[in-house]
């Protein structure tokens, strides 16, 4: 199984694809970043983002898609261009794939290290260790949406619960 994971941003968006069959550990098919500039306005910044998620989903064709919650944001002015940012992302998500699931930060550090106050250190030298990667992904947006894809993995017989 394809699980297309997402870490919401509006100048940078990761993302991380990883393949899941029963009884092997999860493998990385790919990962990045979809960038914004910040000169442009958010309309079109939307836009390209809606473009860049397409062209992933119709490039790996998940099977499922898994998103990161916003769960707070220290400042209301980014926390509201990201949750415009998440917004894109679950309309495309959506359209091109039945099977969407969302994890608060908290769950996703519960999944991969046992701890919901694990550091960002921690949470990527496990996506390294999980993955069985030389070094850690980056730039960090990609090693997060990793992360995220991970945590569905790990969590996936628990998936009814998730589910959007």
């Amino acid at each position: 199984m394809i699980i297309l994971g997402f870490d919401p941003g509006i100048a940078t968006l990761g993302y991380g694809v990883i393949s899941v069959e029963k009884g092997h550990n999860p493998q990385v098919v790919d990962y990045g970043v979809v960038l914004t500039p910040k000169e442009q306005n958010l309309a079109d910044r939307l836009t390209l983002l809606e473009k860049g998620i397409k062209q992933i989903i119709d490039k790996y064709k998940p099977q499922e898609i898994a998103i990161e919650e916003l769960f707070f944001a220290k400042n209301v002015k980014t926390g509201i261009a990201v949750a415009h940012a998440r917004g894109v992302i679950l309309l495309t998500a959506r359209r091109e794939c039945e099977k969407i699931f969302e994890y608060t930060p908290l769950q996703i550090k519960q999944a991969l290290t046992g701890y919901g106050r694990a550091d960002k250190n921690q949470i990527q030298q496990m996506v390294k260790t999980l993955l069985k990667l030389t070094k850690i992904p980056k730039p960090d947006d990609a090693a997060d949406a990793l992360a995220v894809a991970l945590a569905h993995a790990q969590t996936n017989k628990f998936s009814g619960l998730f589910k959007i």
